[in-house]
C-alpha cells in the first residue's frame, strides 16, 4: 500500500476491524518510510457470473430470478422459504467457487432440479416441466417414470 504522505510503498498494519456493514475491513497502517499513520479500507472484489442462455445470449446471474423460479415450483408445497434460500445459496456458492465466469443456464437448471428433487418431488417435476419445456403428456410421464425408477 502506497503511503499518501511520502509515496513509500511499504507499510505495516497496526489495527484491523470490520466496518459496520461487515462488507469491508478498515485497516490502520503505518508507513515504514515516514512513520505517519493512515487508514485504508479493503473489500472483496466480486467477479460477476455470466449466464449463457439457450439462444447463446448472455446476461448477469440474477439470484432473484432463480429464487422466483424455485418459489414458483414450490407454490402450495410444504417447502419453507428458508429451504428455498438454502437451495439458492448452495447454487450460487457452487457457481462462485467454479473457475468458470461464464456458466450455461443448463448447468444452473440442473443444479436447481437436483436440489429440488431432494426437497420435494412435486416441486422438482414442476420445475423440470418448465425448465425442460415438456411438449406433451408423454414427456411428462417419462420424467415421472424416471423419478419412480430411481426410488
Amino acid at each position: 500500500m502506497k503511503c499518501p504522505y511520502c509515496g513509500y510503498s511499504e507499510s505495516k498494519v497496526i489495527d484491523s476491524r470490520p466496518t459496520d456493514v461487515g462488507e469491508r475491513i478498515r485497516r490502520r497502517r503505518e508507513c515504514l518510510g515516514c512513520k505517519k499513520r493512515f487508514t485504508t479500507y479493503e473489500m472483496v472484489e466480486s467477479v460477476p457470473i455470466i449466464v449463457v442462455k439457450r439462444d447463446k445470449s448472455r446476461e448477469s446471474f440474477d439470484r432473484d430470478k432463480l429464487t422466483a423460479g424455485i418459489l414458483r415450483a414450490c407454490e402450495k408445497r410444504p417447502v419453507s422459504l428458508e429451504q428455498v434460500t438454502k437451495i439458492v445459496d448452495s447454487i450460487e456458492s457452487k457457481l462462485q467457487s467454479s473457475l468458470d465466469r461464464e456458466v450455461s443456464s443448463k448447468i444452473i437448471g440442473e443444479l436447481a432440479m437436483e436440489s429440488l428433487k431432494a426437497v420435494d418431488e412435486v416441486a422438482y417435476v414442476r420445475f423440470a416441466s418448465v425448465y425442460r419445456q415438456f411438449k406433451d403428456i408423454n414427456t411428462f410421464l417419462e420424467e415421472l417414470n424416471k423419478l419412480l425408477t430411481e426410488k
